[in-house]
């Protein structure tokens, strides 16, 4: 059963990304996932401007993004629909953080539901035929960097095979 879920999603991204566009807040472009096509990988991170928890992996996620930038695409989504998610408000802290990567408005929560995010921040890793190869956690310590053990994100992106793992963090409230 679980794996059957897991194909119908993995055969659905493609299709979906082809016509689903947000928009980047970072420069006011429209992106569909087929805007990417041509990365060998693609990491999604579902965040808020406003979770703890994204807070608490800022360093980390810039740290992946100057490690693997250069071969993988890293994009940041907002789905959060409260007062503090606007788009006005997600520029604003897009700039504080000073990411180089595109930060999508997913105010219709479409690509959270194409891709099945719940929390944030979450995170989904497609191949080069946008087939999801891992959802979860980044790794296994959300609070404290220093205690991490387990590197969820880093190892598939070495290229390790690593089981889907739950995700700790806030809850994006569906429409």
């Amino acid at each position: 059963m679980k794996y059957a879920l897991i194909g119908l999603l993995f055969g659905s991204i493609t299709a979906w990304s082809q016509t689903q566009a947000l928009t980047n807040v970072a420069n006011g472009e429209s992106v569909t996932l087929n805007t990417f096509k041509g990365a060998k990988t693609i990491v999604v991170i579902f965040t808020s401007n406003v979770c703890a928890y994204d807070g608490y992996y800022a360093d980390r996620l810039r740290s992946l993004i100057t490690t693997y930038g250069a071969n993988v695409q890293f994009i940041l989504v907002n789905s959060y629909l409260e007062s503090e998610e606007t788009v006005d408000k997600m520029k604003v802290k897009y700039d504080l953080w000073a990411f180089d990567i595109p930060y999508l408005a997913d105010k219709n929560q479409d690509w959270m539901k194409a891709l099945g995010a719940r929390k944030s921040p979450e995170v989904f890793v497609l191949d080069a035929q946008l087939k999801v190869v891992y959802s979860g956690a980044i790794d296994d310590n959300p609070q404290v960097a220093g205690a991490v053990k387990e590197n969820y994100l880093k190892k598939v992106l070495a290229g390790a095979k690593v089981v889907n793992t739950r995700t700790v963090g806030c809850s994006i409230r569906s429409k």
